[in-house]
C-alpha cells in the first residue's frame, strides 16, 4: 500500500486509516476602544530583587497592538519595560506619567495600590 504524499503514515495493516485533521485555531482577540477600556497602574516590588516596575494591567490589546503601544511608553519614558502575563512592565516608578500619558491616548487610567 502506497502512502499519500501528504500522509504521516508509517506502518499500517489497515487499508483504510482515516487522517486526523488538527483543527486551525485562530485567535481573535476584539479590540474595544481606549475609552471603554479600564486601565488601571499599579507599582510592584516583590520577586523584583528590590526593583520597582510599574505596572499597567486591564489592556484588551492584539499582541502586536500592545507592542506598539509598550514600545510608545518606552519612548516617552526614556526606560526599559516588557510585557508579561498581558500586562506591561515599565522599569521604575513612573505611574503618574504613565496614567498623563495613556489619558492622552484615549485610555481611562485608574491608579491601583497605594
Amino acid at each position: 500500500m502506497a502512502a499519500d504524499d501528504t500522509s504521516r503514515l508509517v506502518y499500517s495493516t489497515d487499508k483504510n486509516v482515516p487522517r486526523k485533521e488538527q483543527p486551525v485555531k485562530q485567535v481573535f482577540q476584539a479590540s474595544i476602544l481606549p475609552g471603554q477600556q479600564q486601565v488601571y497602574v499599579r507599582l510592584e516590588r516583590k520577586g523584583r530583587g528590590g526593583k520597582t516596575v510599574s505596572v499597567i494591567d486591564g489592556l484588551t490589546l492584539s499582541s502586536q497592538e500592545r507592542e506598539r503601544l509598550l514600545k510608545q511608553l518606552k519612548a516617552a519614558l526614556g526606560t526599559g519595560g516588557t510585557i508579561k502575563d498581558n500586562a506591561l512592565e515599565i522599569q521604575g516608578d513612573h505611574r503618574d506619567r504613565i496614567i498623563e500619558l495613556l489619558r492622552k491616548m484615549g485610555y481611562r487610567p485608574k491608579r491601583s495600590g497605594a
